[in-house]
């Protein structure tokens, strides 16, 4: 799940997976961190589930995907469009 506050010439996106699925730590991978993995690993988030929160400049659209242990590669459904094997995100 994505979720998204608009600023002034950014966009905050925070990146929402469940606590527990997959297991294991999971970052988030794209085109905005140079496709490091590692960079923005999710963390536990009060509400039970985990979340990292990146400022993106906004008006423009970016590729992601998400990288959990055991070099599994998923999508987010949430982001509603794909760039090849990529999530894509406009902001």
């Amino acid at each position: 799940m994505l979720e998204r506050t608009l600023r002034k010439d950014r966009t905050e996106v925070t990146f929402v997976l469940p606590a527990d699925s997959p297991p294991g730590p999971v970052s988030v991978v794209g085109d905005f961190n140079g496709w490091q993995p590692g960079v923005h690993t999710l963390e536990p988030r009060t509400d039970g589930k985990r979340a990292v929160t990146l400022t993106l400049p906004s008006e423009h659209t970016h590729s992601f995907r998400y990288l959990a242990a055991g070099d599994y590669w998923f999508n987010d459904e949430s982001a509603g469009d794909r760039d090849g094997p990529n999530s894509r995100l406009h902001t």
